[in-house]
């Protein structure tokens, strides 16, 4: 037997075979899911003899995790870490610590009779964390590795009539930990299922699955290789088809692709067994440099997904897995790459059935080695040639039936080196059918298309044109400008991001060579903890008290935790649609297009409103809008619509592309109960806001001094101390937000992070002084004011004035015009008013808006920002990042009515705001209970506590949110630069 810290191919294991779905054969298999006696040793040195049953020792659930095993409350076996890069042990392969917690788990089973008479009996491991070594009745009889991949033991000489006694000892640490430091927690333990099987005599030791398709005849050709038994015969009732194994049929059918996930069960009968697959035909090309699904170009637009349970860790449910492809398919996600290993075997059955597209990457991943400059590489050592040879290769044995699989992966950021090529080649010798990727073959030789990381958007736009910078020999540079390009990593999801999502899509739409790519990534990774008060909690890097982690890089989703959507899903709903609806010209048309590669529109209802504020005007339906494949038009609105007269609110046109019902052959994802499922949205602004008159009214000031300007109240130095009746602790200009985590890091335009440039500026701890109060000859209240930050010469000139509406008039106008001083850095985080009103009860304060929503908005991040009336609570306006952060931002805010708990209501009416001299809608509203420096001080969402104050900004303009976590920073076209700006608001109360 091998041990933990060898170099070496797995023992006593039979070579890999295909996972056909669960329930497909009628050879019988008994689960050994459940709970198992278990024990924890500080090293593998456990002295626990194999024969020992276990009696006294603790229970442990299997498929799981030790360290989660008593979570949220309790963890008796160690806490998770989490490690993004870096390992965690001292870099010296194939050696780990001495201190490498070993588990030994036990179980009794029984053997059904005839099982080792009339065939042989098979243990299967669908993954285990991370070296393991099997014994059954106190003889070790196999080692394996290779944690996401499964594990066949053939049991049948030594297993007993009756009960049996398995024994399995698993290392947390092993020679593998080196080719497995994929970006997530570190967890360990059987993990997968395991079950006992029959191999029944005749039975189909494997099978080989190729179903393709020709789109200029329709013709499927379908082709069985069975492993195992003679006269193996392959039917396919639908189709008529009935030949001999490794005979090939053809049939007109009806394709498969994610768009139309067309199955057809195939029963391939041996004389021990009969099997029933679920077949897909499709065929995947590359021409001329162009990706192709069934002779058709198809873009990419998918997510990477880490297998993650909030409690569990990846001892992921049926029903999470279900979960994750629905949300994934009610949100325009058509692909996936099983990020950074091969995901369990049902989760690529519910891509075949609900149709998308898979990268399947191998359990490879060594990027701590970038640390010393690759030097030692596991990639390119020939002493792990085999090993990693052995991982690709039960890879695709596995899931090589599956139609979701569009491309093999070879896995991830993990360097080059010769064993690329030995992997890409035993690849292709098991199925040359699909294309090969690997993102660290830059070079392309080994590959089949060409993949980066995070590359900008202009250096994609210029991949996109084939005119990107030159490789160094010349024969290779020319092979690689004839390959589809993709991006399997891109637009890092963390936190509140990721912006640019829409600049990379339009240019993936614009050339043919883009073939799209995966945002990184699917889901935060939170793990579910309770405090010492009981709060739950989704804890990262750090929550468990490791000397050495990676933070909050864990916290990367598209969804939180608990598959939440985040507002960043939304948006990529949005940004994702296969019908698209975009205003396009003047603003006054929106181009319809049809982005699907295999269907026509004819499965949508194009049905358009007229509404203002909150009223519906007028609403209909654009009857003979049938797109083909490709086809794109231009839609205006109606020549006769019933417009109101222009006022400080936008009237929208708003057109969406519905699906009312499903064809359960085409979507099975669709939920009639969940009502019409709207594909995508597009509006023009049939009537713009306009300014409201001028105000006209006189302000007054009493023999203390004090200044009155309708309901607001000013002492004698210009404070608003009271605004319709509510105390005021603050109004003034402001600059700053609580960093996103995107904030925090360097994107690809400057060496510092936006964070750094604005502390430099002081913006974190702005304060104003006033200069000078006085009522003007023609009435106003005007206050002039500086704003700045400690240590620097650069500040903001405010000047605010106030008049009332009219005289006697109650309400009141405020117009603010800010002017930066100084010399700036390249970025400022915001630029508005903030007004600070005493308001215990803030969370439960309600707002209704007229602007953009219903989810927040930023200037590169807007796509899902429909004009219209929307109503929360302030509590609602909070988005719960895993990390707390800026959020909640309503983009175009012309109107906000605030409901507060005493019945009151005061009333925010917003003129154009304006940018450096460009005009824009309305103003960018955030609320929230608490400070911004409160969240930026908070480490999770429950340390966030109401201040007893209401926090608004009312901002001309926020920065955007780019990606730089993981990636490019704030495009130029979302920047936000010190500049001129003004802000108008019209304040009014009402007694509800």
């Amino acid at each position: 037997m091998t041990r933990h810290d060898t170099v070496s191919l797995p023992t006593g294991t039979v070579p890999a075979r295909f996972r056909p779905p669960t329930g497909s054969s009628d050879a019988a298999s008994v689960s050994l899911d459940g709970a198992w006696r278990f024990r924890l040793f500080p090293t593998p040195e456990t002295g626990a003899d194999p024969a020992d049953r276990g009696d006294g020792w603790d229970t442990i659930e299997v498929p799981g995790h030790w360290q989660l095993a008593g979570a949220p409350d309790a963890w008796p076996y160690g806490t998770p870490a989490y490690s993004n890069v870096l390992y965690p042990f001292p870099v010296e392969p194939p050696f780990v610590p001495d201190a490498n917690p070993t588990g030994e788990y036990r179980r009794t089973f029984e053997l059904p009779e005839g099982w080792t008479t009339g065939g042989r009996a098979y243990l299967r491991f669908e993954g285990v964390d991370s070296w393991f070594e099997v014994s059954l009745n106190g003889t070790p009889i196999a080692t394996s590795h290779g944690s996401r991949l499964p594990t066949e033991i053939d049991i049948t000489d030594v297993a007993v009539p009756g009960e049996n006694l398995l024994a399995v000892r698993v290392t947390q640490w092993s020679a593998l930990s080196y080719v497995e430091d994929q970006d997530q927690w570190w967890l360990s333990g059987i993990f997968r299922s395991v079950t006992l099987e029959h191999r029944p005599e005749a039975g189909v030791a494997h099978a080989r699955v190729l179903a393709g398709f020709d789109p200029l005849t329709g013709t499927g050709s379908l082709t069985v290789d069975v492993e195992g038994p003679t006269g193996a015969r392959v039917t396919v009732p639908e189709l008529g088809i009935d030949v001999a194994a490794g005979e090939t049929a053809t049939a007109n059918v009806e394709p498969w692709s994610a768009e139309r996930p067309r199955l057809y069960d195939v029963i391939v009968t041996a004389p021990g067994e009969t099997i029933t697959l679920r077949a897909g035909f499709r065929t995947v090309s590359i021409e001329d440099g162009v990706f192709l699904v069934n002779g058709a170009p198809v873009k990419l637009r998918g997510v990477n997904r880490h297998e993650f349970d909030p409690l569990r860790g990846r001892a992921v449910t049926t029903e999470r897995m279900l979960e994750d492809v629905l949300l994934m398919k009610r949100h325009n996600v058509n692909a996936v790459r099983t990020s950074h290993y091969p995901p369990h075997p049902h989760f690529l059955d519910l891509c075949d059935e609900h149709g998308l597209y898979v990268v399947d990457e191998n359990d490879l991943e060594t990027h701590g080695f970038i640390d010393g400059g690759w030097t030692g590489n596991p990639v390119d050592d020939p002493a792990w040639e085999e090993v990693l040879v052995d991982r690709v290769t039960r890879t695709v044995r596995r899931d090589a039936h599956h139609p979701s699989i569009i491309l093999w992966s070879l896995g991830n950021e993990a360097g080059s080196g010769r064993n690329v090529s030995a992997m890409a080649a035993a690849v292709r010798a098991l199925d040359p059918t699909r294309p090969v990727h690997y993102e660290g073959d830059w070079s392309s030789d080994d590959v089949d298309v060409y993949s980066r990381m995070y590359a900008t958007s202009e250096e994609t736009e210029l991949i996109g044109q084939g005119i990107e910078a030159p490789l160094a020999r010349a024969e290779a540079d020319a092979r690689r400008r004839q390959m589809p390009f993709v991006q399997c990593e891109y637009a890092h999801a963390m936190g509140n991001g990721p912006g640019g999502l829409g600049d990379y899509d339009a240019i993936f739409d614009r050339y043919p060579r883009l073939m799209g790519g995966f945002i990184w990534e699917w889901i935060d990774h939170g793990l579910t903890r309770r405090d010492a008060d009981g709060t739950e909690f989704a804890a990262y890097g750090g929550d468990f008290g490791e000397a050495f982690h990676d933070g909050t890089f864990i916290a990367d989703g598209l969804v939180l935790p608990d598959r939440t959507p985040a507002p960043s899903l939304i948006e990529v709903a949005a940004v994702f649609a296969p019908v698209r609806i975009d205003e396009v010209g003047g603003g006054d048309a929106l181009l319809v297009r049809n982005r699907y590669a295999f269907r026509d529109t004819s499965h949508l209802t194009f049905e358009w409103t007229l509404h203002h504020g909150d009223d519906v005007l007028s609403s209909g339906t654009l009857d003979d809008l049938r797109l083909a494949p490709g086809e794109e038009t231009l839609v205006r609105p109606p020549t006769d619509l019933p417009l109101p007269t222009a006022d400080h609110t936008p009237t929208w046109w708003t057109l969406r592309a519905v699906q009312h019902t499903a064809d359960a052959l085409d979507e099975p994802w669709f939920d009639d109960a969940a009502g019409p499922f709207v594909v995508s949205t597009g509006q023009v602004a049939v009537t713009l806001a306009v300014t409201q008159p001028v105000a006209t009214g006189r302000a007054h000031q009493a023999v203390d001094g004090t200044v009155t300007v309708g309901h607001a109240r000013f002492d004698a130095r210009g404070t608003l101390i009271e605004l319709h009746g509510r105390p005021v602790a603050e109004l003034r200009v402001d600059a700053w937000r609580a960093p996103t985590d995107n904030d925090r890091r360097e994107g690809s335009w400057t060496d510092l992070s936006d964070e750094s440039v604005w502390k430099e500026s002081g913006l974190h701890l702005l304060a104003e002084r006033k200069i000078s109060a006085e009522i003007t000859d023609d009435g106003a209240f005007v206050v002039t004011a500086r704003t700045a930050g400690p240590r620097t010469r650069n500040g903001f000139r405010a000047v605010y004035t106030w008049r009332p509406v009219a005289d006697g008039s109650d309400d009141v106008d405020l117009h603010v015009s800010i002017l930066p001083e100084g010399r700036w850095g390249q970025s400022i985080a915001r630029l508005g008013v903030l007004l600070v009103l005493d308001e215990p009860a803030a969370d439960d304060v309600e707002v209704r808006w007229h602007g953009l929503g219903p989810e927040e908005s930023y200037s590169d991040s807007r796509v899902a920002a429909v004009g219209g009336s929307y109503v929360h609570t302030v509590r609602e306006l909070q988005t719960r990042y895993t990390h707390p952060q800026e959020n909640g931002a309503r983009r175009g805010v012309t109107h906000a009515a605030l409901r507060f708990p005493d019945g009151s209501d005061l009333v925010l009416d917003a003129n154009p705001s304006r940018v450096g001299g460009r005009s824009v809608t309305g103003v960018e509203l955030s609320l929230r209970p608490w400070s911004d420096a409160a969240l930026d001080a908070a480490a999770h969402p429950h340390d966030l506590v109401p201040d007893g104050r209401l926090w608004m900004h009312l901002d001309a303009a926020q920065h955007g949110l780019g990606s730089a976590a993981c990636g490019p920073g704030v495009l130029p076209n979302a920047r936000l630069r010190a500049t001129t700006a003004e802000v108008s608001v019209r304040f009014a109360s009402r007694q509800g």
